[in-house]
C-alpha cells in the first residue's frame, strides 16, 4: 500500500513537471514573435497601386520600412464586392485561395503552412503565408481576405523573410486600424 502510494505521487510529480516544462516551452517559443511585434512602432506610409487595372480595378497601397517594422512589408489592399461566399464567408483555405491576388504576384505559389482565422473590425476571414515560386521579386507574401455578408477584402502582404507571425501580427494591427476600417466602411457604404 505504501508502495502504491509512492509510485502515485511520484507519477503526479512528473505528471506536474512536464505540464510545467511544456508551458514554458511554448511561451518561450512564442515569446520572440510577441516582443518583436509588440515592440515595433510601424509607420504605414500610403503608396502608389503598382499593377495594371483587372476586372476588380485598382487597390490602395501601403509599406513599412525596414526601420519601422524590422523588414520591409508591402500590403496591397482591395475590395471584390459580391465575390465572396454569402452563406460561409471565408470559412476555409480553399474559399481564401479562390479570393487570393496571387496573379498579381506569379502564376505559381506554394502555402508555407496551413491558413488560420483571423478578424478584422466586425468581419472574419482567414489567413495564410505562402512563396511565390520562380519569382525573384518577392520571397514571401500573406494572403488575408475577410468578408461583410457578399463583399470580400483581400490583402496581400509582402516582405523579405519567413518571419511570417510577426508580419502576420504587424499587418492584422495596421488592417485593423481606423484608417482600413474606415475605408472598408466607405467601400460598403456604412
Amino acid at each position: 500500500m505504501k508502495d502504491a502510494r509512492l509510485i502515485r505521487t511520484a507519477l503526479i510529480a512528473k505528471l506536474i513537471s512536464l505540464t510545467i516544462g511544456a508551458s514554458i516551452l511554448w511561451s518561450v517559443a512564442l515569446a520572440p514573435v510577441r516582443r518583436a511585434a509588440a515592440g515595433m512602432h510601424p509607420i504605414w506610409i500610403a503608396t502608389n497601386w503598382p499593377f495594371p487595372m483587372d476586372q476588380w480595378g485598382t487597390g490602395n497601397a501601403f509599406t513599412c520600412k525596414a526601420a519601422d517594422c524590422g523588414s520591409e512589408i508591402n500590403v496591397y489592399l482591395r475590395p471584390k464586392i459580391g465575390f465572396c461566399s454569402c452563406t460561409s464567408g471565408v470559412a476555409d483555405d480553399e474559399e481564401l485561395e479562390r479570393l487570393a491576388d496571387f496573379d498579381l504576384f506569379s502564376d505559381k505559389q506554394a502555402a508555407a503552412a496551413p491558413g488560420r482565422k483571423i478578424e478584422v473590425g466586425w468581419m472574419t476571414g482567414r489567413s495564410r503565408p505562402y512563396s511565390f515560386l520562380g519569382s525573384l521579386r518577392q520571397k514571401t507574401a500573406l494572403t488575408i481576405a475577410f468578408n461583410a455578408r457578399c463583399d470580400a477584402f483581400v490583402a496581400t502582404a509582402v516582405s523579405g523573410g519567413d518571419h511570417h507571425e510577426e508580419v502576420e501580427a504587424l499587418v492584422l494591427k495596421f488592417l485593423n486600424s481606423d484608417v482600413v476600417i474606415g475605408w472598408a466602411e466607405k467601400t460598403l457604404g456604412l
